[in-house]
């Protein structure tokens, strides 16, 4: 009774000449854009473009030279300030990002005491 063959092992050269640069041309390609930041007049216009209907999200998005990503993010938004969808409004998310900040001031207000309280607990000794 035998087991099952063994497969053999071959060893194969790639062109990686080759390979480098069709690796640099697609990078090349597709360059990471830098971060813009856009007012929300312009995102509440694309918006509106984009439930008029008569494009869709990706048409508005190569139109203007967005990211669909982006106007996605912008129409999601968009839905959940007019109670469309479900999610924290932009208001809600503005406090909440300034409660966070708030709070790890805090924390590290309490860190510092506790290292201070430390300290001259040691020099009363």
């Amino acid at each position: 009774m035998t087991g099952p063959t063994p497969l053999l092992r071959t060893s194969t050269t790639r062109d990686t000449a080759s390979e480098s640069r069709s690796n640099l041309e697609t990078k090349e390609r597709k360059k990471r854009r830098t971060r813009r930041s856009f007012t929300p007049e312009f995102k509440a216009e694309i918006v509106e473009c984009t439930k008029r209907g008569d494009r869709s999200i990706g048409q508005v998005a190569r139109d203007f030279d967005l990211g669909e990503t982006a106007v996605r993010a912008w129409v999601r938004q968009a839905e959940i300030d007019e109670d469309q969808r479900r999610g924290l409004t932009s208001e809600e998310r503005a406090e909440l990002t300034n409660l966070r900040r708030e709070n790890r001031s805090l924390r590290e207000d309490v860190e510092i005491l506790k290292r201070a309280t430390v300290l001259f607990a040691k020099e009363t000794r």
